[in-house]
């Protein structure tokens, strides 16, 4: 399952709202490879459209990337 689940195709208003792996990465503040990571371990998936580049839902890729990897901190 899918960490930050994409809408549905039909759910997507604004076709500016998708983008290429390049896009997703300058939206997320990141580098393509980290977005490749992120879509082989669940975090984001690309969009289910037929044939061509993926693409990604790019307000779900910023809600993502809000997300700071590492543990919590222990309550004092």
């Amino acid at each position: 399952m899918v960490t930050f689940p994409n809408p549905t195709v039909y759910e997507v208003a604004d076709r500016a709202d998708l983008g290429t792996v390049w896009e997703a990465a300058r939206v997320a503040g990141v580098r393509p490879g980290t977005i490749r990571v992120w879509v082989s371990r669940g975090k984001i998936e690309p969009m289910p459209l037929d044939g061509g580049e993926p693409l990604f839902h790019l307000p779900t890729v910023a809600r993502a990337a809000q997300v700071r990897p590492g543990r919590p901190r222990r309550a004092a």
